[in-house]
């Protein structure tokens, strides 16, 4: 099979997830060989997330469901959601911050601007800021775009 743009994209959950789950193995088997040792609090269980029962907030640029925020068995903090932009729109102003930020386009197309620098995305396309970077998305068109945000580090 060939390897493009689109088949390494829908990969991207498998890697996620396999690296939670190589994760997980490992503290298992340092669990196993370890008796005493607590659980640990306050990281995200492994869990399935229904589209259907997100949590939505609308403003008049944006419907976003958010999908989990936390922290990872690797200390990291997590957080993710789908954004819908509505024509036109921007969330917010271009900014920078600690954590680093992914994003996946489902549909629709986005102007994602990175320390000036303007890269217009569509369906399948992925964008990754480090951190610090300033940087900002926007919908330049007149239909809305609806994407997937990952951000991972301080602040997420």
């Amino acid at each position: 099979m060939l390897m493009d743009r689109r088949n390494l994209m829908s990969l991207l959950p498998v890697a996620v997830a396999g690296s939670a789950l190589i994760s997980g193995l490992s503290e298992a088997s340092s669990a196993q060989s370890t008796p005493q040792s607590a659980p640990q609090s306050g990281v995200l269980p492994s869990a399935v997330f229904s589209f259907e029962s997100l949590p939505v907030r609308s403003s008049v640029t944006v419907v976003t469901r958010q999908i989990l925020k936390g922290r990872l068995a690797t200390g990291e903090s997590i957080e993710a959601h789908e954004t819908t932009l509505f024509p036109g729109a921007a969330p917010h102003p271009p900014h920078h911050h600690e954590q680093t930020e992914m994003w996946l386009i489902r549909e629709g197309k986005v102007e994602i601007t990175i320390e000036g620098k303007a890269h217009l995305m569509g369906p399948g396309d992925f964008g990754f800021v480090k951190s610090n970077e300033e940087h900002g998305i926007t919908n330049p068109n007149d239909k809305p775009a609806t994407y997937f945000v990952v951000a991972v580090g301080p602040g997420a």
